[in-house]
């Protein structure tokens, strides 16, 4: 049998740590340097310790994925700009989509190596962030739906990690076992429940925020802000009739909304003027 990932919708989050809390706020002030007094005191209201937050500086400017610009001041490496920069494309995410015919996106990754852990991995973070599935080992499927072209679904999975020897290809006339397998590679009706539960949360939280003490809203800011936009980041962006496609679309403009309040709060508590 084979194993779902990014079952929905608790494999959306990933665990908050010292390294995930710094790369977290650096992406969302979108290019703006980050000081490590800045990081710790973030780090302070959600109970990460200073030791921690100075460790994961060390450790990310030793691993590229960040680098100083003046004394104790930080910003995401060019390293990092390339994936970060996909992910910043959240708030774009649903330009991707197309009308879809029926026909299937089809990567081929049983010839390529399985050894190595850092390759295995980034090809297996490009498959999920592009909503593939896998239909047999080696044979990853997604609803040909997304990007203008197979060579635009390729350059993006290769940007993503994939490697560029992968056969990357579309396909239309499974056989009929393989389609009803396909059918159940993916969870509509759980992916719709996470669009409607989420976004009653977030517009409740949107309510209450200007009655919550200023470092308590950026903590739930923060908190809740990551896993909804992971939701998005992650969604395999299905068509209809797989998923409810307006309610994906209200569901993102409300973390839209979202993430434009929790900026705000984040940058008066960080004593920076508000976006224009």
């Amino acid at each position: 049998m084979i194993q779902r990932r990014n079952r929905y919708p608790s494999a959306m989050t990933t665990p908050l740590t010292a390294k995930t809390l710094i790369l977290d706020l650096l992406l969302a002030i979108e290019g703006e340097p980050l000081s490590a007094r800045e990081a710790i005191s973030g780090a302070a209201l959600l109970g990460i310790r200073e030791n921690n937050v100075r460790i994961a500086l060390m450790r990310l400017s030793a691993e590229g994925l960040i680098e100083a610009v003046d004394r104790g001041v930080y910003r995401l490496s060019g390293a990092a700009h390339e994936l970060a920069g996909e992910v910043a494309t959240w708030r774009s995410i649903e330009s991707r989509t197309r009308a879809w015919s029926g026909g299937w996106l089809v990567v081929h990754s049983g010839p390529l190596g399985r050894s190595d852990r850092s390759r295995t991995k980034a090809r297996t973070r490009a498959l999920d962030m592009l909503g593939f599935r896998a239909l047999e080992p080696g044979l990853e499927v997604r609803p040909d739906n997304i990007e203008t072209d197979i060579d635009a679904v390729r350059a993006r999975l290769v940007k993503l990690g994939l490697e560029a020897d992968a056969a990357v290809f579309v396909a239309s006339q499974f056989d009929a076992a393989r389609s009803a397998r396909i059918a159940t590679l993916w969870d509509g009706a759980a992916l719709n429940a996470a669009y409607r539960t989420l976004r009653r949360d977030l517009l409740a939280w949107l309510q209450r925020a200007a009655r919550l003490e200023p470092d308590v809203a950026a903590r739930e800011a923060l908190l809740m802000g990551r896993k909804a936009i992971r939701q998005v980041v992650f969604d395999p962006l299905l068509p209809a009739p797989m998923v409810d496609v307006d309610a994906r679309h209200t569901f993102f403009d409300t973390v839209r909304a979202y993430d434009r309040a929790g900026q705000a709060i984040w940058r008066r508590v960080r004593g920076l003027p508000p976006l224009d």
